[in-house]
C-alpha cells in the first residue's frame, strides 16, 4: 500500500478567515468578500498556476472598492494558516516508520507554496510533493491523478488518496484508487488503521 495525501484539510488548517477576521469590522462584510470577491473559485485559478499580479488585477477591476483588501490576500496567505493537525503528522511518522511510501497532491499555488517545506518540517518526510501551480492543473482534473500515478510509480487499486474533499475523493475512485474522506482529521489515526485492516 502506498499513500497519497492532500494538504489543506488534512495536514494544515488553513482559512482566509484566520486572516481576514481582523480586517473587516463585520462579519457580513468578511462574508461578502469571501464569498463574491477572494472566494474559492478565484483561488482555484491561482491553484492552477495563474499568478498573483494577474488574478489581483482581474478581480480588483470587478471590485475596485476592495483593491486594499485584495492586495492584503497573497501577502497574508502565511497568516491564513491557523496550525497544522498533529494527528495526521504523527500518523505520518508511523507510516515512515513501518516502511510505507508516502506522496502528497495538492491544490496549492506555486506562489505561496515556495518556503513550505522550510518552515514546515514534516513535509520533507514525503517522498514525493505534487503542487497544483507547478503542474497548471487542479483536482479534481483526472490529469492530475494521472501525472500522480506515472510520477510516483502508483497502482491505484494498492494506493489510498486522502482527501477532505469529496469531488476529489469521487474523481480518484473513478481512477482506481481506495479512498478515505477525510471529513475530521482528529479521526486521521483511526480512519486510515481501518483502511490497513481491511
Amino acid at each position: 500500500m502506498k499513500f497519497l495525501f492532500d494538504l489543506g484539510g488534512v495536514f494544515f488548517d488553513w482559512d482566509p478567515k484566520h486572516f481576514f477576521k481582523d480586517i473587516f469590522e463585520t462579519t457580513e462584510e468578511m462574508n461578502f468578500f469571501l464569498t463574491k470577491v477572494c472566494n474559492d473559485d478565484w483561488n482555484s485559478f491561482q491553484d492552477a498556476g495563474r499568478s498573483f499580479e494577474e488574478a489581483e488585477r482581474i478581480i480588483s477591476n470587478e471590485f475596485p472598492q476592495y483593491t486594499k483588501q485584495i492586495k492584503m490576500y497573497y501577502l497574508n496567505h502565511r497568516k491564513m494558516i491557523k496550525g497544522t493537525y498533529k494527528n495526521s503528522i504523527e500518523i505520518l511518522k508511523k507510516l515512515k516508520k513501518n516502511s510505507y511510501e508516502c506522496y502528497v497532491l495538492s491544490n496549492w499555488s506555486s506562489e505561496t507554496f515556495k518556503g513550505m517545506m522550510e518552515e514546515y518540517k514534516f513535509l520533507k518526510l514525503f517522498e514525493g510533493i505534487i503542487i497544483s501551480g507547478n503542474e497548471k492543473i487542479i483536482k479534481p482534473d483526472p490529469e492530475i491523478y494521472k501525472i500522480a500515478i506515472k510520477r510516483f510509480k502508483l497502482e491505484p487499486k494498492n494506493s489510498l488518496f486522502i482527501d477532505d474533499k469529496l469531488i476529489n475523493i469521487s474523481a480518484a475512485e473513478k481512477l482506481g484508487f481506495k479512498t478515505l474522506h477525510l471529513t475530521d482529521p482528529k479521526t486521521i489515526y483511526e480512519d486510515i488503521e481501518k483502511c490497513l485492516s481491511k
